[in-house]
């Protein structure tokens, strides 16, 4: 019997972050709010730049303070919530301002530290533009290492999910030169407990199937084509397999996504960031969401980036962000339940 109703359970309150105010991020915010949400939204921006581009977009929007005493309520269409945080210049569609990236950090923190502190159920933000942001004298890899660093988390997780495909990566943003030395054994332990615990508690699967690659192609050829296959993945699998986990692998990359495989497979462990992802993008691109597992604190976000080119147009789809949202709330109502 679940511990609460779901008329018992308390509306959730989520902060949503519209990320770098020249690309699309404000665009999908405003469109998302097309719709009614059984959970209050609160965007942590600059109103006056989430009106003018709603104005700009032809939307009709109504903005209102957040005020973080007032009970949550569900957010109606056509209204959003909005916790301000001024940019620094005025933002224009398409154009970047190096002048505005510190604003675009502060609500980071503010929503990560509002979930923290219990204030936000849950986070989910939508695309930066990580050029402009070290442009601006900021080092900036992307929002999981930094959410990792701000929440004192040390084995952040990067998890995109895409209907029932489920990739998590063991590296994320490093250069593909840097890629062999940071694969060690200690590395893909600790994120293959995260990705285990992390399918349990937010996906409900009970007992995870999951599908390691290799580092190398044909996963190394029996050390022909590298040995980080034999000497530092298998051994690692070994371990977690005497361990009570379901893990196969390691698999040689260029079959892992064949149907007859992923049959048998509730998630793909890649070792970097371009051997998974580009599988799932093709599947799922458009409505794709990137979860953050190993945080304290619930975290989602869109698949794709800040199209400049299509900032202000209306022809950003907002796919992306709805899925990010919808994905959250079953994360929060299976975490209540």
């Amino acid at each position: 019997m679940n511990k609460h109703s779901q008329a018992d359970r308390p509306i959730p309150r989520i902060a949503i972050t519209p990320g770098e105010p020249a690309g699309i991020g404000p665009d999908v915010v405003v469109e998302l709010t097309r719709n009614a949400w059984p959970c209050e939204l609160v965007a942590i921006c600059d109103p006056e730049m989430l009106n003018e581009r709603a104005a700009q977009l032809g939307i009709a929007l109504e903005i209102s303070e957040y005020l973080s005493d007032r009970p949550p309520a569900p957010n109606p269409a056509g209204r959003i919530q909005v916790a301000a945080m001024p940019l620094r210049e005025a933002a224009h569609a398409g154009k970047l301002n190096a002048n505005n990236s510190t604003r675009v950090i502060d609500t980071l923190r503010r929503a990560c530290d509002g979930c923290m502190h219990n204030e936000f159920a849950a986070m989910v933000t939508a695309p930066v533009h990580k050029g402009i942001i070290n442009d601006a004298g900021m080092p900036f890899s992307g929002h999981t290492e930094f959410l990792a660093e701000r929440s004192g988390a040390d084995t952040p997780v990067m998890l995109l999910v895409a209907d029932t495909l489920r990739v998590a990566l063991v590296t994320t943003h490093l250069p593909l030169r840097a890629v062999p030395d940071a694969i060690n054994a200690d590395r893909i332990r600790r994120i293959l407990r995260v990705l285990h615990a992390g399918l349990v508690d937010h996906f409900g699967i009970a007992q995870p199937r999951i599908s390691v690659l290799g580092l190398n192609p044909h996963a190394g050829e029996s050390g022909h084509l590298g040995a980080e296959d034999d000497e530092i993945i298998a051994p690692v699998l070994a371990e977690l397999r005497a361990a009570g986990m379901r893990l196969t692998g390691p698999v040689p990359a260029d079959t892992a996504f064949a149907p007859q495989h992923l049959a048998d497979t509730d998630a793909v462990l890649a070792m970097y960031h371009d051997q998974g992802l580009p599988v799932l993008k093709h599947l799922g691109f458009g409505h794709a969401v990137n979860v953050t597992l190993g945080l304290p604190i619930i975290r989602t976000s869109v698949d794709h980036g800040t199209a400049l080119e299509l900032a202000g147009t209306g022809e950003a789809n907002g796919g992306s962000l709805r899925a990010a949202l919808k994905l959250t709330l079953n994360m929060l109502a299976r975490a209540a339940s």
